[in-house]
C-alpha cells in the first residue's frame, strides 16, 4: 500500500508501510549506512505526519518481513492477542500515542494491553515521540519477574554484576565480584561473559559462581554467557546453571547468524526449567539486544535497525526472561554514531520492551571510537533511571579489560540511587544488610565491615 502526505507544493510518496517507518526514524547512522533513511529532515517530517494516520490494525495485515519466509514475524502474528488489542484497535498510530500520554494509560492498563501490542506497533508510537514522552510511558510500565530474588517493582534498580577478565583467571573474576559485592552490585545478576568456549572453562566458571552464592547465601542468580546450544550441553553434564543467555535479533536471518532459533531457545529454557534451582520464581531466560545487529549480518530485509530492535522483543516475549538486556552501543558508530544518537535508541529500545512487557535493563555504553563519552553515558543513565529501567550493569571502573568497551561502574549504581532513591532488589537489600554491607538506608557502610566477604578472598578461586 502506498502512503502519500503533501507539504506546501511537494508531494511526498512512501511505497510502503516498511518504508514510511524508516523514513519516520530519527536520524541514525545504522539507517544513512543502510540507504533506508530519510534523506532530509522535511521528509522525516512528512513521514511522521503520514505515520501518525496509520490505524494500528494495519500493521496485523501488512507484514514488514513476510510471513512467509520469517519465523519471527509468524511468531507475531500467530501469538498476538486480539482481546488484549481490542480497546486500543480503533486507534490510528497517532491516537495511540496520545492514550498512552493520557491519565487513562495507567500501569494495570498498560499492563493488560501489552499482549496486544506488536513490535512494529510499538516501534511506530516511538518514532512519533519526545524524549520526554518515552520516558513517562515507560515509567508506567514495570515488569517483574523473580528467580531468586524480586527484579522490577517499582522503586528499585537492579545491577548486574559484570566481572569479566581477558583470560578468565578465576582470581581475578572472584577479585571483581567481591568488589561489586561491596558497592552493593549484584541482584540482577552475576553475569560473565567469557573469553573462552571450552566446556572445562565454562564449567569451571559456572562452579566458581554457583560456589560464591552458596557459600554467602546470596540472594541472586549467576549466568555465564555462552550459546544456548552450549548451555544445555553443560546442563546435560550437571554443571550448576541458574540462567541461560543468548543474544537474539528480529529476523530469522539474523537469529540463523547467532546460530538459533525459536526451538532452539525453547529447548534452552526447558532444560533450565527442569534444573528447578529457581527458590521464588522459574525465570530463566536471559537475552541481548541491540540496533544494529540485523543490519551487521545483512538481514534486515530493508527494515529501519529500531523496528529490528522491537521485533527482537518479540522473538523474547515467550520465554517469559528473567531479564532482557539492550547492549545499546556496543555495536559501533556504524550504527549509533554518538552520544546523542546511543541516547535516543536506550530511550526508544527501553520504551519498546517495557510496552510489550518485558523486563528491560540496557547497557549504557559505548566504544572507544564513537563520539560518545562518559558524560553522555551519564545522561542516559540517569534518563533511563527517571524511566524506571530494569537493571544496568556494574564494570570495575566502567571500563571492560575483555570486552574492551565502555559502561558504567559500580560507582555509578551508587549515584543513581543517591539521586532518585531507588532500591535493590529486597531480598538482596535485606541480605547486603545481613552481611553489614549497608546500612537500613541502603547506603555502603563507610567502616570496614565486611572482613566475612574479605578474608574468604583467597580461597574463593581455589
Amino acid at each position: 500500500m502506498t502512503y502519500r502526505h503533501d507539504v506546501r507544493t511537494r508531494r511526498w510518496v512512501f511505497a510502503d508501510l516498511k518504508e514510511l517507518m524508516a523514513k519516520a526514524t530519527p536520524p541514525r547512522s545504522g539507517d544513512m549506512l543502510a540507504g533506508v533513511a530519510a534523506g532530509s529532515a522535511e521528509e522525516n517530517v512528512a513521514a511522521k505526519i503520514c505515520l501518525a494516520e496509520v490505524p494500528l490494525k494495519r500493521f496485523l495485515t501488512e507484514a514488514l518481513i513476510p510471513y512467509e519466509t520469517d519465523e519471527v514475524t509468524r511468531l507475531i502474528i500467530d501469538t498476538h492477542d486480539p482481546v488484549a488489542f481490542a480497546p486500543i484497535s480503533h486507534m490510528t498510530v497517532g491516537d495511540f500515542r496520545n492514550f498512552l500520554l493520557s491519565d487513562a494509560a495507567t500501569p494495570a492498563t498498560l499492563a493488560m494491553l501489552a499482549p496486544g501490542i506488536t513490535p512494529e506497533m510499538a516501534a511506530a508510537v516511538s518514532k512519533l515521540m519526545r524524549n520526554q514522552d518515552l520516558i513517562l510511558i515507560a515509567k508506567k510500565c514495570p515488569v517483574v519477574t523473580k528467580f531468586r530474588n524480586t527484579i522490577g517493582l517499582p522503586g528499585t534498580l537492579a545491577v548486574r554484576l559484570q566481572p569479566n577478565h581477558p583470560t578468565d583467571d578465576p582470581a581475578g573474576v572472584a577479585a571483581s565480584i567481591l568488589d561489586g559485592l561491596l558497592y552493593g552490585c549484584g541482584d540482577a545478576v552475576i553475569g560473565l561473559n567469557p573469553a573462552s568456549d571450552s566446556l572445562p572453562v565454562l564449567s569451571d566458571l559456572l562452579k566458581l559462581l554457583d560456589g560464591i552464592i552458596d557459600r554467602f547465601e546470596i540472594p541472586t542468580q549467576a549466568c555465564v554467557l555462552t550459546h544456548v546450544t552450549t548451555s544445555i550441553e553443560l546442563i546435560d553434564r550437571g554443571v550448576p546453571i541458574d540462567l541461560v543467555f543468548q543474544s537474539v535479533a528480529g529476523t530469522e536471518a539474523a537469529n540463523a547468524s547467532f546460530g538459533v532459533n525459536l526451538a532452539v531457545l525453547k529447548e534452552g529454557m526447558e532444560a533450565a526449567r527442569s534444573l528447578k534451582r529457581g527458590t521464588i520464581g522459574n525465570n530463566v531466560m536471559y537475552f541481548e539486544t541491540g540496533q544494529g545487529s540485523a543490519l551487521s549480518a545483512n538481514a534486515h530485509h530493508g527494515v529501519d535497525q529500531q523496528t529490528c530492535e522491537a521485533r527482537a522483543y518479540a522473538v523474547c516475549r515467550p520465554f517469559e526472561p528473567l531479564l532482557v538486556n539492550t547492549v545499546v552501543g556496543f555495536i559501533g558508530p556504524e550504527y549509533l554514531y554518538d552520544g546523542k544518537q546511543i541516547i535516543r535508541a536506550g530511550l526508544e529500545d527501553h520504551f519498546c520492551g517495557k510496552l510489550m512487557g518485558l523486563p528491560l535493563g540496557c547497557d549504557v555504553c559505548y566504544t572507544n571510537h564513537a563520539e560518545a563519552d562518559q558524560d553522555d553515558m551519564d545522561t542516559l543513565l540517569t534518563l533511563l533511571a527517571a524511566a524506571g529501567l530494569t537493571y544496568v550493569m556494574g564494570i570495575p571502573g566502567a571500563d571492560d579489560v575483555m570486552l574492551n568497551y565502555q559502561s558504567t561502574s559500580f560507582h555509578d549504581s551508587l549515584y543513581i540511587r543517591d539521586l532518585l532513591g531507588l532500591k535493590r532488589a529486597p531480598e538482596f537489600e535485606v541480605w547486603l544488610q545481613r552481611m553489614n554491607i549497608t546500612g537500613a538506608d541502603g547506603r555502603v557502610l563507610n567502616h570496614d565491615a565486611s572482613h566475612a566477604l574479605l578474608g574468604m578472598m583467597p580461597n574463593l578461586a581455589a
